[in-house]
Formats: structure tokens, C-alpha cells, sequence
């Protein structure tokens, strides 16, 4: 099954309202085409779950810039004074995350698990209205999954089966995401018929539907 689609009937699986999931890490990794896309159509009232907001003008960024979330989940907002502008008046719920503990909460909702327990965060503000478990008579936290109705994705190569293939640091959140939403769109710099199975490291089980990719350094 030949899994490519357009642009447009890509960004047309996104609604307003939903939770969005995109990779990347500071910009590296990311689906820019999707994001600009995206913009373009203008959907709102979304919630971002991401590593970072990225900057003004590249990634996630430009969708918080014109915004269209009215929530972000993410561990780390520091490069884009537009969150934190937003964050302060108001007008966006931000919601900072420990890194391991965001990443793993995404993690199980992609292998169906309940949560997670973690000391991460005990007494500081991460554990407010969290519950508490006791094991071996040491306290944790209990992190619950996050899922997404969409997520948007890059990878450098993917095969018309919807196996994708990494250089680097792009990887980053972009497998995990992969299974932890109930649409994943990939954006591949390249399409190949098969990929070598040796070299796959998301396999396409997880991915519904490819867009070609443009090279954004």
C-alpha cells in the first residue's frame, strides 16, 4: 500500500480543536513543510505536545506565532519569546514538562500503558494534582500517557510502506511519536519503493500516510 499523499489532503486531517504531536528538537527534525502548510490553512484551538516551541521563525514557532494553540505541553519554551509573551498574558496554557518524563509519557501511550512512575518533580510544582504511589517504601509520581489525535513527523528516508529511516539527531521524539497518535503524517526528504530492513528505525505499522519533504538544513 502506497501511503504518499499531498500537502493539502495531509493538513486537511488536522481540526481545530485537536492535539497535535510534532518532532523535532530546537528545529532539527522537524516537518517544516507540514508546519508551513499548517499555517497557511490557519487551524486553531489546537494543543501542541513538543519538545521545545522553537524559535520565531522556524518550526513550531511560526504556528505560535499566529496563534493557533490555545495549549502547549513541551519541556522547554526558552528560545521563542513569543510562548513566554503568551504564557504571561494569558492568552496560552503552557504546561513544562520534564524531558525524560514527557518523553515517556508519550511512550506509553504509543505501547498502551497506564503511566509511569517517577520521582522527577517531587516537591516542586510538577507534582501538583498528581498522584502519589508508594513502592519499596519509596514516593512517586504518577505520569499519565500522552496521546494525540495527529501526529507530524520527519524522517530523511521513507518507503512507500511508511518505514522510515534517520541521520542523527532528527530522530529525537519523532519515532516515539509515531505510535502515540491516532493519524501520524511523516514528511521523508526522500521516497524510495522498500527500504532495507536493517535500516529501519520506525517501522511503518505506526505510519499512516508520507509527504514529500523539502531539505531545511
Amino acid at each position: 500500500m502506497n501511503k504518499q499523499i499531498s500537502i493539502i489532503e495531509a493538513i486537511d486531517k488536522i481540526k481545530d480543536g485537536d492535539v497535535v504531536m510534532i518532532g523535532g528538537f530546537l528545529g532539527v527534525g522537524t516537518p517544516e513543510r507540514l508546519i508551513d502548510a499548517l499555517v497557511a490553512k490557519g487551524t486553531k484551538n489546537l494543543t501542541l505536545i513538543c519538545n521545545d516551541s522553537g524559535f520565531v521563525d522556524k518550526g513550531v514557532g511560526k504556528l505560535v506565532v499566529s496563534k493557533q494553540f490555545s495549549k502547549i505541553i513541551a519541556s522547554h519554551v526558552g528560545t521563542n519569546k513569543e510562548t513566554g509573551r503568551q504564557m504571561m498574558e494569558g492568552e496560552t496554557e503552557v504546561v513544562l514538562v520534564p524531558q525524560g518524563t514527557l518523553v515517556e509519557q508519550i511512550r506509553c501511550a504509543g505501547y498502551g500503558l497506564g503511566g509511569f512512575l517517577t520521582a522527577t518533580g517531587l516537591g516542586t510544582k510538577v507534582e501538583e494534582g498528581k498522584q502519589k504511589v508508594v513502592v519499596g517504601g519509596k514516593e512517586f509520581l504518577l505520569e499519565e500517557p500522552l496521546h494525540a489525535n495527529v501526529a507530524l513527523i520527519f524522517a530523511n528516508t521513507a518507503d512507500k510502506y511508511g518505514n522510515l529511516n534517520y541521520h542523527g539527531s532528527t530522530r529525537n521524539f519523532n519515532p516515539i511519536m509515531a505510535a502515540a497518535a491516532d493519524i501520524t503524517i511523516v514528511e521523508a526528504l526522500k521516497i524510495v519503493d522498500v527500504l532495507d530492513p536493517d535500516t529501519v528505525h520506525c517501522p511503518g505499522v505506526f505510519v499512516n500516510y508520507i509527504v514529500e519533504g523539502t531539505n531545511h538544513g
